[in-house]
């Protein structure tokens, strides 16, 4: 039995002739009769009552007619759905964003995505990019950003986002009257930093270890916000990227180019590798691609 089946019958029973069903329908009558007749030897019941050219519902009839319509209704409400998903006039899409990568690049993006497709719902996670990263391998984010470079065997990508790292610090800071500042210089220092869920988090660490210090970390925050009003505090220092730098009032803050070595913020999109992705995330994948600045794409077609 397939759904074909069932249409040809319900339409027999609306209008109790097989030639009539079968105008409706553009078949033959021989070809609805048959189909008709095939559905009744595989279930093992007559469904209609033939007394010359009339012909009625039998009790067994009746009771598949009324279950009939409920499953072709559904079938077609499920071609229905399907369609909207691959017109892209329905779906849900998780994003995992780190707070000042939201915040500095995706607002607009979001906006101009909600307005073309009203119908596909965003969720978005804000949280640190190693979260970010095991969300995504998961499955239980669709997408999401995260700092680069990261394990290619788990994720597809693409890069939009690839500069410098630079050091914070209040105007009365010794540093102040400096340009740039190489990283062993802030071994005294009383460093302000994102939390441990925060990649760049590590990366910090990692290279003032590298240089020959274990830096003496104050206070940790997810905020970019909170560590440069702690700066403006003078509290400590701390180490933002350029895009955040630029928007710093420059009488309350002083930034300096770090070298010895250089730090990069490297953001990329990220997917899970060989895995489903839904039309809605496709979409998503290609209209960021296309709608910020980026370095590489691998991203998969949305066709």
């Amino acid at each position: 039995m397939d759904i074909r089946h069932l249409q040809y019958f319900l339409e027999v029973a609306r209008h109790s002739s097989f030639t009539k069903a079968a105008e409706t329908l553009y078949i033959t009558q021989p070809t609805i009769s048959k189909m008709v007749r095939n559905l009744e030897e595989e279930i093992g019941v007559e469904l209609f009552e033939r007394v010359g050219k009339r012909i009625t519902l039998t009790d067994a009839g009746w009771v598949l007619f009324s279950q009939a319509e409920v499953m072709v209704k559904s079938f077609e409400n499920m071609k229905i759905r399907l369609a909207d998903l691959m017109e892209l006039k329905r779906g849900k899409i998780r994003i995992g964003l780190p707070p000042m990568v939201g915040a500095s690049f995706f607002p607009k993006v979001i906006g101009k995505f909600c307005e073309q497709y009203p119908g596909i719902e965003l969720e978005l996670l804000e949280v640190g990019s190693k979260k970010v990263e095991a969300d995504v391998a998961s499955g239980m984010l669709d997408s999401g950003v995260v700092l680069l470079p990261t394990d290619e065997a788990l994720f597809e990508s693409y890069s939009f986002v690839n500069e410098q790292i630079r050091v914070v610090v209040h105007p009365t800071h010794p540093l102040a009257e400096q340009q740039e500042v190489s990283l062993i210089e802030l071994s005294q220092e009383r460093f302000l930093l994102f939390h441990e869920d925060f990649s760049l988090h590590n990366r910090i660490i990692d290279e003032c270890v590298r240089v020959g210090f274990h830096p003496t970390v104050m206070y940790k925050s997810s905020q970019w916000d909170f560590l440069s009003e702690m700066v403006a505090a003078n509290v400590g220092i701390t180490l933002l990227p350029q895009t955040i730098c630029r928007e710093l009032d420059p009488r309350r803050f002083h930034s300096l180019t770090l070298v010895n070595p250089t730090i990069r913020w490297h953001l990329g999109m990220i997917w899970r590798k060989n895995a489903y992705l839904s039309y809605a995330t496709r979409e998503w994948i290609r209209f960021t691609k296309e709608s910020l600045p980026h370095m590489k794409s691998k991203a998969p077609s949305s066709e």
